[in-house]
């Protein structure tokens, strides 16, 4: 198959998949993977994955062929993991750990990565933040400074505000959240401001689009039942004074309905079809 010499839009996904250690990972895994593959995505960030040492092949189950990763360097004891996989090949590779306190420093794979994705002109390259904060609900404090950690090291790897930057991952923050107001232009944290465009609230304001809720059977099965709904999964493009490099084109969660009756995930993903503007904000037609 030939590669197009020129590409206007990409399709980018994020989907915590639910550690593969619960709820019958091998019915699981064939729904995850016909979930993903209705999806389409170009690119997909990976929560919860096998990472042990035959993560490749795990990976490829869910996948299938031909596709370039960038993996959290650090995994869970019990060898959990995260994957960033890109139809296209990496450029350059990027890893920030994101032990900001003693209980941050807990959990080694709570880290953003940063990674260049080498797709044809006019959009790439291109790069692609998958961020992972902390999960626990009384660690905010910890994800608000994880937030400006993340921002600051993007900001100091790819400065130039014309280049197009992608940050997506489960985030385990609501979007009322100081960490997420954060990074959505909506307030400042530790002296520091910058501005991701929400892709999710650019095409579907006012919806709440929730990815964790107790209205899956898989959360309704498992610890954190009790809470309600939220949507903690993100798909964000940088912007700068005038507006995000890339225009929202769609944003829509998948993994909502089983496959054959099997829940995929505990969270439903988000994929979001994102393309080169007409002409960079800040100038006039």
């Amino acid at each position: 198959m030939t590669s197009p010499t020129s590409v206007q839009q990409i399709r980018v996904a994020t989907f915590n998949v639910l550690t593969p250690l619960l709820a019958d990972w091998p019915a699981r895994r064939r729904a995850v993977a016909a979930q993903i593959e209705q999806a389409r995505p170009d690119i997909i960030a990976l929560q919860e994955v096998d990472a042990g040492p035959d993560r490749d092949e795990a990976l490829h189950d869910l996948l299938g062929p031909g596709w370039h990763t960038a993996w959290h360097s650090h995994t869970t004891p019990d060898g959990i993991g995260l994957v960033l996989a890109g139809r296209w090949p990496f450029g350059e590779i990027r890893e920030h750990g994101l032990g900001v306190t003693d209980r941050a420093a807990a959990a080694p794979w709570s880290a953003v990565v940063l990674a260049e994705v080498l797709a044809p002109a006019p959009l790439g390259p291109v790069f692609i933040a998958h961020h992972k904060p902390v999960f626990p609900f009384d660690h905010e404090h910890e994800r608000e400074l994880q937030a400006v950690e993340a921002a600051r090291f993007i900001r100091s790897e790819i400065p130039s505000p014309d280049e197009h930057v992608i940050l997506l991952g489960d985030f385990d923050a609501a979007p009322d959240s100081a960490g997420i107001r954060f990074l959505t232009g909506r307030q400042s944290l530790s002296g520091m401001s910058v501005c991701y465009h929400d892709v999710w609230e650019a095409v579907h304001p006012g919806d709440p689009g929730h990815t964790f809720t107790p209205q899956n059977p898989l959360v309704a099965a498992g610890d954190m039942f009790s809470a309600p709904g939220r949507r903690i999964d993100y798909v964000m493009v940088r912007g700068a004074s005038f507006g995000p490099t890339l225009q929202a084109r769609s944003a829509e969660r998948f993994g909502v309905a089983g496959v054959d009756g099997v829940q995929a995930s505990d969270h439903y993903g988000v994929v979001a079809e994102l393309e080169v503007p007409p002409r960079r904000p800040g100038t006039w037609s």
